[in-house]
């Protein structure tokens, strides 16, 4: 099914996308010119096509508007490249979104949660990439973040019930934006390849670094999570020692939160070592398995975050995810 609401991406949206991109240079924000962006900028400016228009009789001629008023901002970019395949596949598309069943997804998901179903929604990007409360501006154009349930599907604030936050043993980042923690040594370039650590949209290398504190605590607010979910413990097998960032000397100061500028003024991450487990942690199937030392790392991240780790992911295979 697909929500009548939801925005279409048309091919103008990703000439726009790769044209400002481009002509951004050195302070390129990352993204990944699918067009997302400025089919927000059309959203917002309430001006954008949804799934439902397609059914409507005057949708080619709403189509054809919306194209020229992107044709007008492109020619101050220079010449315009030959989108005509783009679309024609874009149309061709625009025929099977018809023969899919439009629904009203607010009606639809809250009738679910009137019938007692449960409903598992889940959260795009990270937090640090919400159009509010993210690294502005390097951020996506949407809400990353739990509030991003409400406003997708149309659910109310009180209807949310666990919140399940997910984050890596360490720290990665795609695109550019601020980073405390990152490692561009040797040491970020073994988490990098350890981790498999390339875009799954672009295929991008991430950027690495160790866990950091103050970024999760954050993120860990904005969101209201009551349960974490650790992954990809076992990257960290090979290290003597690990390092949690746990506060900022940000302008002379020790602080434990994540100040509003860090882009400018770069905060220096002050870290806690912490002793490796030095050991293969993609065979063990139960709690009782895990090494003393990651056992230790878990414990420390708890009373840090004030939040429990409940699961544990030590592999790639759904298997290999450990209920603590």
């Amino acid at each position: 099914m697909l929500a009548r609401k939801a925005h279409l991406i048309l091919p103008t949206h990703q000439l726009l996308d790769a044209a400002s991109e481009s002509n951004i240079g050195a302070g390129k924000i990352g993204s990944t010119l699918k067009g997302i962006g400025p089919t927000y900028m059309d959203k917002t400016g309430r001006n954008g096509l949804r799934v439902g228009d397609t059914t409507l009789s005057d949708f080619q001629e709403r189509y054809e508007k919306l194209k020229q008023k992107h044709l007008s901002m492109l020619s101050h970019y220079g010449e315009i490249p030959d989108f005509s395949e783009k679309e024609k596949a874009f149309l061709d598309a625009i025929e099977f979104i018809k023969s899919i069943p439009h629904v009203d997804s607010e009606h639809l998901v809250n009738q679910y949660l009137k019938d007692g179903k449960r409903v598992l929604a889940e959260g795009a990007q990270g937090t640090l990439l919400d159009v509010d409360f993210g690294s502005y501006p390097f951020v996506t154009s949407s809400n990353t973040t739990t509030a991003g349930a409400c406003t997708g599907l149309g659910i109310a604030p009180n209807k949310i019930g666990e919140v399940y936050g997910i984050f890596k043993a360490y720290a990665t980042r795609v695109g550019g934006g601020p980073f405390p923690t990152e490692l561009d040594d040797e040491t970020g370039e073994q988490l990098r390849q350890l981790g498999h650590e390339f875009g799954a949209t672009t295929g991008r290398a991430r950027r690495t670094g160790w866990i950091d504190i103050p970024a999760l605590k954050y993120a860990i607010m904005i969101n209201g999570v009551t349960q974490l979910i650790m992954m990809k413990a076992d990257v960290l097998d090979s290290f003597d020692t690990i390092y949690a960032c746990t506060h900022y000397n940000y302008l002379g100061e020790k602080i434990d939160y994540m100040p509003y500028e860090i882009i400018t003024n770069k905060p220096e991450p002050i870290y806690t070592a912490i002793e490796g487990w030095k050991q293969d942690l993609t065979g063990i199937q139960s709690k009782g398995e895990i090494p003393t030392a990651l056992a230790n790392y878990i414990a420390f991240l708890e009373k840090e975050l004030n939040v429990p780790i409940k699961y544990l992911s030590v592999g790639p295979d759904r298997k290999q995810t450990i209920e603590l």
